[in-house]
Parts: C-alpha cells; structure tokens; sequence
C-alpha cells in the first residue's frame, strides 16, 4: 500500500495527468507521470509539508526537463547537419573498419570504468555531459547536495583523464 507522497501521488494521479497535458506535455504525459512514479518510490524524501504542490512542481520540472533535453538534441542534430553541408550521413562511413573497432573498444573501456566508479557517479556523468541536464537539477533529482554531484563529476573526469593518458601512451 502506498503512503506518503506515493499515496497523493496515486489520489491526484488523473489531475497530474491533466495538467501536464495542458501543459503541452502531450502523449509524453504518461511517460512523465511514470518517471516521476519512480522517482517518487525510489527517493525516501521524508515528510514534505505542501505535498500537492510539491508534486505539481515536480511534474512541470520533469517536463521541462524533458523538454530542454529534446531542444538540446535537436540543436546539436541541426549543427552536425549543417557542418554536414545539410546532409545527414552516417558518421562512421568515413571512418575505416580498424579504426571503428579500435574507437568501439575505447569507449567500452570507458563504460566499463565509469560503470566500476558507481551507478550514481555513472549516472552523474552521463546526465551532464551526454544529456546536458544541469548540475543543480540532477542534484534535485538524486536527493543529494549539489557538492555530492560536482564530486562525482570530478571522479569521473578524472577517471576518464587516466584513460586518455593511458590510450595516448599505448
């Protein structure tokens, strides 16, 4: 049985629904609401002392996350078009198979290590710098202060220093 902020969460579910649909959220809507489902069941966030707004608030900071997250894609989708003379072709088609393999075995290698520092560290890594989510919102939504968050970006900079090194040694 739910409680706590699962169980407004399930009481106001239809609401939620529609307010982020009204919100321009969409067929994303669903998706959103699941998100923040699991962010919910996930986080043990204590008593909250306005609960309903709470959830308002985070339904609409999902959603804008969302929504910058897919800005952003598209931006970086129409620079490398454009720097393609507006062609989209596949990056790898100039690249020779060897040269191909040897890259897809260095970045496994990087996975692997960022994948060994810890799920939150990996987790911090790739919503930053892949997903361009900011530190502060990745903080919000971890549950931790935004110092844990720049410590684990500089473990996983570090890290990936090490790699770089030991590649251009080899």
């Amino acid at each position: 049985m739910a409680t706590g902020l699962s169980a407004i969460f399930m009481t106001h579910r239809a609401a939620l629904l529609r307010f982020l649909r009204a919100r321009g959220a969409g067929d994303d809507a669903e998706d959103l609401l699941q998100d923040m489902w699991m962010k919910l069941e996930a986080k043990d966030l204590g008593p909250v002392a306005d609960p309903l707004p709470y959830l308002y608030r985070m339904a609409n900071n999902l959603m804008l996350d969302r929504y910058r997250s897919s800005t952003r894609r598209e931006r970086r989708e129409q620079d490398w078009a454009g720097g393609a003379g507006g062609v989209m072709a596949d990056p790898s088609d100039d690249v020779p198979v060897d040269d191909r393999l040897i890259l897809n075995q260095q970045l496994d290698e990087a996975r692997s290590i960022l994948r060994a520092l810890g799920p939150r560290i990996e987790l911090v890594f790739r919503r930053f710098r892949i997903e361009g989510v900011g530190q502060k919102v990745i903080a919000e939504e971890l549950g931790v202060s935004l110092t844990t968050v720049e410590k684990d970006l500089q473990k996983a900079y570090r890290a990936m220093i090490a790699l770089k090194q030991k590649l251009d040694t080899e």
